[in-house]
């Protein structure tokens, strides 16, 4: 599915592009309108889901923290939530070979880890 390069869409790329980390609708509609003041959420939500058809951006359901989208060309890695401003960070790499911890008769198909604390800025 080809789209129009839209200044709308463009922006909400470059904000994902340039955060470094995942980001909610709210964070990505917060940051694009500085570029397209005009900017709506309806817009932001359409647009996301046209990236993750797209396979741009994936999302990430953050228990109790709600759905967060970041590239989709990210090695695997897993993420920290910060309790204080709910704010969600990459961690870089992985713990490792999980499966030796596994009850015997179980298969590891994927697995996603969750630190949650305070970041730089709150702690």
């Amino acid at each position: 599915m080809r789209t129009r390069n839209t200044l709308q869409l463009t922006a909400i790329q470059g904000v994902l592009e340039a955060a470094g980390r995942p980001l909610s609708p709210e964070e990505v509609l917060k940051d694009a309108k500085k570029k397209v003041p005009s900017l709506g959420i309806a817009t932001v939500y359409r647009t996301l889901k046209l990236l993750i058809q797209q396979k741009v951006l994936v999302a990430q359901d953050i228990p109790t923290s709600g759905v967060r989208y970041e590239l989709a060309k990210l090695a695997h890695h897993h993420h920290f939530l910060c309790k204080h401003c709910d704010k969600v960070f990459d961690i870089p790499g992985c713990v490792g070979d999980l499966k030796k911890i596994l009850p015997k008769g179980f298969k590891l198909e994927e697995h996603d880890i969750l630190l949650k604390g305070l970041c730089r800025e709150c702690n």
